[in-house]
């Protein structure tokens, strides 16, 4: 990717560009990283939505040395480029067909794969952080956060749907719960 000019259509250079980790070059493949094992999957499922279906078949996402061969038809910009083509697999008709060899090298790895069960950590629960911010705010700042939350808490109609809502933010900071508690019961009377 270079970025070599300014654009000269924001919507059609810039707004309808698609960026995927999974555009890989043949042979080259995904490190297991959990983290880009997910966006392999989410970026091309949010520019589908986003762009629409043909979006790697628009100007500035069209690959420049090939074809860009999604199987991918009709819908939004689609532009008739498949003709009659069919469109699943298999079919008879010369579509695309399971090519049945490996996309990328696999990965070496040593010691035991497969699912095994995270390590535990002092911090891994869901309150941890939420107590750590709540502890950097200044007394005016736990104030206002106290007074807004307290200002929809009040307004829920079942009390045990509300404190178990106060006793989420117990959990993340004792002062906090208190006080949000104190000042959901003074707002309700």
């Amino acid at each position: 990717l270079e970025l070599n000019r300014n654009p000269e259509n924001i919507f059609a250079e810039v707004e309808q560009s698609i960026f995927s980790p999974a555009h890989f070059v043949p042979g080259i493949g995904p490190s297991p990283d959990k983290m880009l094992q997910g966006r392999l999957f989410a970026y091309g499922d949010a520019h589908r939505y986003r762009v629409g279906i043909n979006a790697d078949h628009l100007p500035v996402n069209r690959p420049h040395a090939t074809e860009a061969r999604t199987h991918s038809r009709d819908g939004f910009l689609y532009d008739g480029r498949h003709k009659g083509a069919k469109n699943y697999e298999p079919n008879s008709f010369g579509g695309p067909h399971q090519i049945d060899r490996p996309l990328w090298q696999p990965v070496p790895v040593t010691g035991v794969t497969g699912d095994q069960a995270a390590p535990i950590h002092a911090e891994d629960n869901d309150f941890v952080q939420a107590g750590n911010l709540y502890r950097l705010m200044s007394e005016d700042e736990k104030g206002r956060l106290v007074d807004n939350l307290a200002g929809f808490i009040a307004k829920v109609s079942r009390d045990d749907i509300a404190e178990r809502a106060i006793n989420n933010f117990r959990q993340a900071d004792g002062d906090f719960g208190k006080r949000l508690e104190a000042a959901v019961q003074a707002l309700r009377g």
